[in-house]
């Protein structure tokens, strides 16, 4: 848990405002971003469990891939000849993952 609030606050402090995104909270975008986390999310634990580690280690695995690759796409996003970040598409991200992993669950892996 202390990787990901580092994570978090990196992101937080980083210097990503130099490129925003004016952005919305809906559109066909963000159920792309959510249905990417989520698959990644579902794929990267699933990766970490044929890896042999523990179910813990490896939802932990899947869920900051996802994220990492959702914070990946934003700061593309962010160079100037992009889009600009979009804090709504990484809170998808986010939600995406969160959902990806919550299904792993429930599909009782």
């Amino acid at each position: 848990m202390r990787r990901t609030a580092v994570v978090i606050a990196t992101l937080l402090l980083s210097g990503c405002g130099h490129h925003m995104a004016n952005d919305s909270w809906g559109g066909e975008d963000k159920a792309q971003h959510f249905i990417a986390s989520a698959m990644l999310a579902a794929a990267g634990t699933e990766y970490g469990l044929h890896q042999g580690y523990s179910r813990d280690r490896s939802a932990s695995i899947g869920f900051m891939f996802s994220v990492s690759v959702g914070a990946g796409k934003e700061l593309w996003d962010s160079r100037p000849a992009g889009t600009g970040w979009s804090w709504h598409d990484f809170a998808w991200d986010v939600a995406g993952a969160t959902t990806g992993y919550a299904i792993w669950q429930l599909a009782g892996r």
